[in-house]
């Protein structure tokens, strides 16, 4: 057998790969135990931040900002309800014999189907000690950015048509570009903006190319963002689509407001 500096080189190597087998196994085991230790936390983490952003739609970011995770959590809880709904504007409680609620509708799984084949969550913005007094209604929205997903929260008055709010998120837009859509002044832009024409279509609300301009006086335009063009057209083509999607779940609460009013 080959020997070198009085070492057998054959039971040398065996020794390296067997401790870096052993090595890998232990270092492995470790890190699966350590997912799984962080596994709870890490999706209290994303509850808490899902919560966020849903209040977000409909009450100031500077109040959300200054509360505790358990104060979050506690006016999430008493002033937020919610609703699952298909594209027919039908409550969906269950599906295949399993309870569905809005909280456990992954909006990202759901992007992958046909719209037809969705679910739909709704978050109800509630007056305050009011169990079915509704001040706004929270849609998820999803889409395609430049570089990867985008989504948000747009909440409309009870009217159906006037935003009140909306809170946008990415997974890669480019920094100080297209990632200005989770910035309070591009968000801010959203507010009081109308959804529908005066002719009752829907039309949306749209970001426009370049930024700079006053689009104050036109209900259904807003200023854009300067080098993110093609965000931006993923940030309409998400909302255009989504509020698409609700239109008739939309319709039905104008119906229902409109009985109410009548009675």
């Amino acid at each position: 057998q080959t020997r070198k500096g009085g070492y057998n080189v054959q039971q040398s190597n065996a020794y390296i790969i067997t401790f870096s087998v052993i090595l890998t196994v232990v270092l492995g085991l470790l890190l699966s135990g350590t997912s799984e230790i962080l596994k709870p936390i890490q999706k209290k983490a994303e509850e808490l931040d899902t919560k966020k952003q849903i209040l977000g739609a409909v009450i100031p970011a500077e109040s959300i900002a200054e509360m505790k995770p358990e104060e979050v959590n506690e006016f999430y809880e008493s002033r937020i309800s919610s609703v699952v709904v298909n594209i027919e504007g039908e409550e969906i409680t269950e599906q295949d014999g399993v309870e569905i609620t809005a909280e456990t509708v992954d909006v990202g799984k759901n992007f992958k189907k046909e719209p037809e084949e969705r679910l739909f969550p709704v978050f109800i913005f509630l007056e305050e000690g009011s169990e079915d007094a509704a001040l706004a209604y929270v849609l998820p929205v999803y889409g395609n950015g430049l570089w990867d997903k985008i989504w948000g929260y747009v909440a409309l008055k009870t009217d159906m048509d006037t935003i009140e709010g909306v809170t946008f998120s990415h997974a890669g837009e480019t920094p100080g570009l297209g990632a200005r859509i989770t910035s309070l002044d591009v968000q801010q832009r959203y507010k009081d903006k109308s959804i529908y024409s005066e002719d009752g279509e829907l039309v949306s609300v749209n970001m426009q190319k370049g930024e700079g301009k006053d689009y104050s006086g036109d209900p259904h335009k807003i200023d854009g963002m300067s080098g993110a063009t093609i965000t931006a057209n993923g940030v309409n083509n998400m909302l255009k689509n989504y509020l698409n999607y609700y239109q008739s779940y939309m319709d039905k609460k104008k119906e229902g407001s409109s009985e109410v009013a009548m009675n």
